[in-house]
């Protein structure tokens, strides 16, 4: 494909130019930031109620994730449609609320014609914008000013690099406000029980199989015995878990170790004890751990079953890597057989 010159249009050159314009812009606003920032982040840690964010065009769509955001990091947060605000939906605002508006130039009519009722309505009115001369940057009891931007659109039309920057400063401000709070994991977890990212944030014995599904013997019992006894219901494991006199967890035995005595002609050891050919010690996990946790041992250990104990070192789960596919990508092929050395904890 050519240009209007007739020259070839290298598009993959041409990406790059415009993620190195938006880059830049990045870096220069960041060079730029004042005590503003500082004053609108005060506003929004003082809220005792809710922050209305609101924004006209592409400032509302950046609105959007920047109020995902603050959700699922403590700064509870919804979105005010500018025009459906004028027709009766300011009614959502309460007086503990802060608003928050977005706007490029500042002079946006849907916003300005908003900004007399949201004074009375809310508590703070706060801005992110390109200009503190604006209206709405007059207007604002603080902004985040981020001056004159260069745009990627090479018609310095479309909304670009003016985009990135205020999406970029919502992040900024959510997350000055995490540490401000000191939001922990945990109660980012409760915000996201779906999809993979709320698995990995689940602990352990949500995602365990437990009861029936486990297979638990006797370490004293002979290979053959342990086969014959153990019975289960469900999801199958690929592992045996032995337990000494105490109920504790002694050792794994996994269907791999089984066909390894076939394989090796060592039928003899299907009358011995389990204990002589089990693994001793193998790598355990609490049922608090959060699963992530476990997943990083079953990656850097290329598992398949990591025994779940509780802290008297009795079992009380199992899990499965087949119950964790699509959490996250596991390097290599995973091994049903737990060597003894210690990645998690060692069972008692």
């Amino acid at each position: 494909m050519n240009d209007s010159t007739g020259t070839a249009f290298d598009k993959l050159d041409y990406a790059r130019r415009v993620l190195r314009t938006e880059a830049a812009a990045l870096d220069v606003v960041a060079g730029r930031l004042d005590d503003g920032f500082g004053r609108v982040a005060d506003e929004l840690f003082a809220c005792r109620g809710r922050v209305a964010v609101v924004g006209v065009g592409k400032s509302a769509d950046v609105g959007q994730k920047i109020v995902g955001t603050f959700n699922s990091t403590g700064t509870r947060a919804y979105t005010l449609d500018a025009t459906r605000a004028v027709h009766g939906d300011l009614g959502s605002v309460h007086p503990d609320d802060v608003a928050l508006l977005l706007s490029h130039s500042g002079e946006s009519e849907e916003l300005i014609r908003l900004l007399g009722p949201l004074k009375k309505l809310a508590s703070s009115l706060v801005a992110i914008t390109s200009s503190a001369g604006s209206t709405l940057g007059r207007a604002a009891v603080a902004a985040v000013v981020y001056g004159p931007i260069k745009e990627a659109c090479p018609l310095a039309l479309a909304p670009s690099s003016s985009t990135t920057v205020m999406l970029a400063l919502g992040d900024a401000l959510a997350f000055t406000l995490l540490e401000q709070r000191q939001f922990t994991a945990d109660e980012f977890a409760k915000f996201h029980p779906a999809g993979s990212l709320g698995r990995k944030l689940a602990v352990v014995s949500e995602c365990m199989r437990c009861g029936a599904e486990l297979r638990i013997a006797v370490q004293t019992d002979t290979v053959r015995e342990v086969f014959a006894k153990v019975r289960h219901t469900g999801r199958r494991t690929g592992a045996i878990m032995l337990v000494d006199a105490d109920g504790r967890l002694a050792g794994l035995f996994t269907d791999s170790d089984l066909a390894r005595l076939f394989e090796n002609r060592e039928d003899r050891l299907l009358d011995s004890p389990i204990a002589n050919v089990m693994t001793h010690a193998p790598v355990v996990i609490g049922p608090h751990a959060r699963v992530s946790v476990a997943l990083d041992v079953l990656k850097a250990r290329k598992f398949s079953e990591l025994p779940v104990v509780d802290e008297g070192g009795k079992p009380v789960g199992m899990l499965d890597i087949t119950d964790l596919i699509g959490l996250d990508p596991l390097a290599g092929g995973a091994e049903t057989r737990l060597t003894p050395r210690v990645v998690a904890r060692k069972s008692a």
